[in-house]
């Protein structure tokens, strides 16, 4: 796994522990349903697209923009291509 991906997995722990981000439990369990994705597999998936939604912050100027990062996650377990 990416070292940057890897760094993100304690906030992903969090998010699938948050009752305020019930969204990335249940993009966890949705991809984990899939016969060939493991958990760290799923896991680095959900910080693929926390780290993409990130990145976006940090180049336009902007707050988290937890729609985006939703939308993101709904794609799973496609890859998404930064938006």
């Amino acid at each position: 796994m990416d070292e940057a991906l890897e760094k993100l997995l304690p906030a992903i722990e969090e998010q699938l522990a948050s009752p305020e981000t019930p969204y990335v439990r249940e993009t966890y369990e949705r991809i984990l349903e899939e016969p060939d994705i493991d958990e760290e597999e799923a896991k680095a998936m959900l910080a693929f697209c926390l780290a993409d939604e990130i990145e976006a912050m940090m180049t336009k100027e902007r707050p988290f923009d937890s729609d985006r990062y939703e939308m993101l996650l709904s794609l799973l377990p496609v890859m998404p291509e930064g938006k």
